[in-house]
């Protein structure tokens, strides 16, 4: 009998959340599962995001819902986030009925609901309503405790100290 597949959630303060996720879809992609990334809040064209390409190389199907966010972008309208959002679950629920990956990354869907374009509740029933088999990993910070609880692992992921601290800039390839 397959089993239901865990929930994974990589959140908090730390740099690595987003790299981690990338590193277990890698890992899948080599032991021949079909994974699916999909993520929120971030715009490849104005910020190159190359480890889209890399996943795409290996066979790894990317999609992208509500790639704005008042934190990079002043003029963004709410309201659109809050659609382009609901878009993604959409997506993921019409992808369910499909049942064709084996492991699904939510990039950043918890600042999503950290700052109120998803409610908690939406995600959990999308989670509870997964097909058998399905891993899924939930990355971002401000993960929500009800997740928390629901989830089979998490690891929060602590700044202890960063560059930024003392002014260095982000560099390519590094941190994006």
């Amino acid at each position: 009998m397959k089993s239901k597949g865990l929930i994974q959630i990589y959140t908090g303060n730390g740099k690595g959340k987003t790299t981690a996720a990338v590193g277990l879809a890698i890992r899948a992609r080599g032991h021949g599962l079909r994974v699916c990334y999909i993520y929120f809040h971030k715009d490849p064209e104005k910020w190159g995001y190359s480890e889209h390409a890399i996943l795409k190389k290996v066979g790894v199907d990317v999609f992208g819902f509500a790639r704005k966010h008042p934190c990079c972008d002043k003029k963004t309208n709410i309201e659109q986030i809050h659609r382009d959002c609901l878009k993604g679950l959409d997506y993921i629920k019409e992808m369910y009925r499909q049942k064709q990956y084996d492991l699904l990354i939510l990039d950043e869907i918890n600042i999503s609901l950290r700052d109120g374009f998803l409610k908690t509740e939406e995600v959990v029933s999308l989670l509870k309503a997964r097909p058998v088999g399905l891993e899924v990993v939930l990355t971002g910070r401000g993960a929500p405790r009800k997740l928390i609880k629901l989830a089979d692992l998490v690891s929060r992921i602590q700044k202890i100290k960063h560059p930024y601290d003392k002014g260095v800039k982000r560099k390519e390839g590094i941190e994006f």
